[in-house]
């Protein structure tokens, strides 16, 4: 039987699915034991180096007492990137004004020269 955790039990949902970009953030509320864990199934299946590299440097730093974040490395993609609290998705009535195409780019302008 191997030693290498399952991946139902890595601390953060869809390890292997996410960016190096957004683990860099999720791993910062994660404690020491949590970081072994990714950084024992990053080595045994993908082996990303930037992924290796960084949980290396992030297990050295919460040993060298390194605060947790507040964050939760276990929350949604989506509802990490939300809108801000009182705003809402953008709709017809957020979107921009309509902006007309240049004279010289549209065929159907009688002003343009044939």
């Amino acid at each position: 039987m191997s030693d290498e955790p399952r991946r139902d039990e890595l601390p953060i949902p869809d390890y292997d699915h996410l960016p190096v970009g957004s683990l860099g953030h999720r791993i910062r509320s994660l404690p020491e034991a949590d970081l072994r864990t990714l950084l024992a199934y990053e080595q045994a299946h993908a082996g990303r180096v930037a992924v290796t590299q960084l949980t290396e440097t992030r297990i050295g730093e919460v040993q060298g007492g390194a605060e947790l974040s507040g964050g939760d490395a276990a929350a949604p993609a989506a509802e990490a990137a939300g809108a801000p609290a009182g705003q809402g998705a953008v709709g017809p009535e957020t979107q921009g004004p309509h902006l007309n195409p240049p004279s010289h780019g549209d065929p159907t302008n009688p002003a343009q020269p044939r």
